[in-house]
């Protein structure tokens, strides 16, 4: 459903309440009793999980499984799948730059492209009272898993053309698929590009923001918003993120939350940072209650703030950890804007 997204970002923005967007699939693949394989594979399994949370839940917007391996695949990785943990890339797509030459872009129909297209149109369709967002990778977290990660960042200094040329083509695969989730009717895409932080701000500007930027300057408009998401950035790269000009950034629990939204313009959406592994899938309600009200008190002075987990929440979250995550939120939305103390 068409949304204005920029006009949804100023009412998030101007909200007396703090909204709340944790980015999780999982725990509705499990609810639904399916398998993480069958929601990575099966477009109507992964809609199932996103309607269950999205009902169960009063998230400000829904949002489709983050998987870091869909794209991978369609240009010919080989991928490990399992019913309990999330797809991996089995193996090195690209023995040495030579390969990069020769690798072709893909069309949308390889891999599970088409079932990840039919998820987000279902979901497009049922989802009315808030926003959907759906998912991608980002351009050097896709070069990384086709030529090795740490392969990747020794060819940026060795033979950075080469690099281009991969992130060139890992770019116009990425824009062709954001341009075909907006078709579903998605209202924007959570763009993961975790692995430019482990590059330094100049270097995460040369061989992630301008490519990013490319994309963004393409797909995002008043009807369809990108969120950078970056969880590998401990906060020496959120200006090569801002860089981009996404309407909102999300971050990972690496970094200072109140420290990285000062870099982030406040008409610009900043999202994160509760662990989602420590406290998230192992941590009690209890923990779950005292981080989420101890970082809504550090980000008391920002109100483009929006509570999220710092990524994905991974598969065996408790749903009690989520329902005291919530209940947090409530909790202190009560105490701050009708003065319950």
């Amino acid at each position: 459903m068409k949304k204005n997204m920029t006009q949804w970002a100023k009412d998030v923005i101007a909200r007396k309440e703090v909204t709340a967007l944790p980015i999780m699939t999982h725990p509705g693949i499990e609810m639904n009793g399916n398998t993480v394989r069958q929601a990575v594979s099966d477009g109507r399994v992964h809609y199932d999980a996103v309607m269950t949370l999205t009902q169960r839940y009063p998230s400000v917007a829904a949002a489709t499984i983050m998987d870091l391996t869909t794209e991978a695949e369609s240009f010919g990785a080989e991928i490990a799948f399992s019913d309990i943990a999330v797809p991996a890339v089995a193996s090195r797509l690209l023995p040495d730059a030579k390969a990069i030459d020769a690798l072709q872009v893909p069309s949308l129909s390889a891999g599970r492209i088409p079932a990840y297209l039919k998820a987000n149109l279902m979901a497009a369709r049922a989802i009315s009272d808030r926003p959907l967002f759906s998912g991608c990778i980002g351009p050097f977290s896709l070069a990384g898993r086709l030529y090795d990660m740490s392969e990747i960042m020794v060819l940026i200094y060795e033979n950075p053309q080469a690099a281009h040329t991969l992130l060139r083509k890992c770019n116009d695969f990425i824009l062709k698929y954001c341009m075909a989730l907006k078709e579903t009717g998605a209202n924007g895409v959570v763009m993961a590009e975790p692995a430019a932080g482990l590059m330094s701000n100049d270097d995460c500007v040369e061989f992630s923001s301008k490519y990013v930027k490319e994309i963004v300057d393409r797909v995002q408009d008043d009807t369809f918003m990108v969120v950078l998401h970056n969880c590998g950035n401990t906060g020496h790269c959120t200006k090569a993120m801002v860089y981009t000009g996404a309407a909102a950034y999300h971050f990972g629990n690496k970094c200072r939350m109140e420290e990285v939204i000062r870099d982030v313009p406040p008409t610009a959406l900043a999202m994160g940072n509760i662990d989602p592994v420590s406290v998230f899938k192992d941590g009690t309600a209890a923990d779950m209650k005292q981080a989420v009200t101890a970082l809504l008190d550090q980000m008391r002075p920002y109100p483009n703030f929006v509570l999220s987990s710092g990524c994905d929440t991974p598969p065996h979250t408790p749903a009690e950890n989520i329902d005291a995550f919530f209940e947090a939120l409530e909790e202190w939305n009560q105490r701050e804007v009708r003065g319950e103390k």
